[in-house]
C-alpha cells in the first residue's frame, strides 16, 4: 500500500459549478475539477501522491488519515440558549430525546445530498 492510499479521496458534483470536484479531507481541500468524474478522480490521486511526496521532502508530518480512524459517535457542539431551547421544544414534541431528535435532523440533512457510508 502507498502512503496515499491512507488518504480518503472524494469526487463530488458540483451543481454551482455544474463540474466534478475532488478533495481529500484533512489532506487538501477541493484542487481539481472537470466534467469527467473518472479523470477529476486519476487527477485527485496523482495530486495526493505529490502532496505526500512533499511532505517527505520537506520533513513535514502528514495529517493523520481519516481513513481507518475510529469514532466515538459523541462530540459537543455549542449551539446558543435560544437555538437549544427551540431544539429541546421541537424534541419533546416529536417524543424523542434531545439527542435523537438533533442526530435525526443531521442525518436528514446528510441524506438530502448523499450520508457517508457508514453514517
Amino acid at each position: 500500500m502507498k502512503p496515499s492510499d491512507m488518504f480518503i479521496k472524494l469526487v463530488e458534483w458540483s451543481d454551482e459549478d455544474q463540474l466534478y470536484i475532488g478533495s481529500s479531507p484533512g489532506l487538501i481541500g477541493p484542487c481539481c475539477h472537470g466534467k469527467d468524474e473518472a479523470a477529476v478522480y486519476r487527477e485527485l490521486c496523482k495530486i495526493i501522491e505529490e502532496w505526500v511526496i512533499i511532505h517527505n521532502e520537506d520533513n513535514l508530518p502528514l495529517p493523520e488519515s481519516l481513513q481507518n480512524k475510529q469514532f466515538s459517535g459523541k462530540f459537543v457542539l455549542r449551539v446558543g440558549e435560544d437555538l437549544h431551547k427551540a431544539l429541546a421544544i421541537k424534541a419533546s414534541q416529536a417524543g424523542e430525546s434531545l439527542n435523537n431528535f438533533c442526530a435525526g435532523l443531521l442525518k436528514k440533512s446528510f441524506t438530502n445530498k448523499g450520508l457517508p457510508k457508514g453514517g
